[in-house]
Formats: C-alpha cells, structure tokens, sequence
C-alpha cells in the first residue's frame, strides 16, 4: 500500500491552487484505481489554505525541522513550521492506519521532497535534503520514493 502526495493524483492541493498532471504518472493511476493507493495533502492536512504562498525550508532540510533545528517560511516571512509538522503527524497516522509502508512523494516540496528541496532562499536554488513528510517517514521505516521515478 502506498501513501501518495495528492496533487500527484489530480486534486487541486499545490500552493498555487494546481494539481499534478495526472496523465503523467499511469502507474499512480492504476494504484488508485486497484486501492492500493491513499493520497495525502500534509499542507492541507497541518491547516494551510489551498491556494497558499509558497514556502520553503529555512536552515536545513526536512530532518532538521523535526529536530527543531530549521523552519519552514512563506514567501512573506511567516512561519508556518507547525502547520508543516502537524500536516506529517497526520499523513503519518493515516499511512500507519491504512497499511501503507511506501510513499509516492511530489520531488522538491518543503513537505514530500525526497531528495531535492529549495534552499529556503526563493531563488529556485535546489539542494539535497527530504522535504518534512518525507523525513518522518523515513524515521518510521517507509521507503519514500520520488514522484519522478513514476513519471513517463
């Protein structure tokens, strides 16, 4: 069973109030389709509107913000952290209670990057690093898998 980021299964989550292409991702359709997939927004779940401004993690990655190291901000300068943090615990628990042990993450995001995320600059500056959903997981032995890697 595979926890998958929403926007990758076509709702309209993404900050900017967009979805994923769906026609891209066949094999995230088909577990869909066969049940074997459960869509999460961690944003929308931690309480962030759709659309919202976008964020990106300040002082680290994924990892450091659940250790209390770093932060997740908007383009405006506000913290959204916990709204971050609370929208994982939530993904978390709905993956734990479905049964899922896979994820299917949207590469780059603050919350499901899973190997790539923005510097927290805005400059569009990638660097390595989990995104905060995606280092939670891992802390709970998923095997977080890039959206990319079921791109066609």
């Amino acid at each position: 069973m595979y926890l998958v980021s929403s926007c990758l299964c076509g709702n309209k989550c993404r900050y900017n109030g967009s979805a994923g292409d769906m026609a891209k991702y066949p094999k995230i359709r088909d577990f869909l389709a066969q049940g074997l997939a459960v869509p999460v927004c961690p944003e929308v779940l931690g309480g962030l509107p759709v659309p919202r401004l976008p964020a990106e993690i300040t002082g680290g990655t994924g990892t450091c913000v659940l250790q209390g190291n770093a932060k997740v901000v908007n383009t405006a300068g506000d913290d959204v952290t916990e709204n971050y943090l609370e929208g994982a615990r939530k993904a978390l628990e709905i993956a734990l209670q479905a049964g899922c042990t896979k994820a299917i993450l949207k590469e780059r995001s603050p919350a499901c990057g899973t190997g790539l995320i923005y510097d927290g600059r805005f400059q569009r500056n990638l660097i390595q690093g989990s995104g905060v959903l995606a280092a939670l997981l891992r802390v709970h032995g998923f095997t977080v898998i890039s959206d990319e890697d079921f791109a066609e």
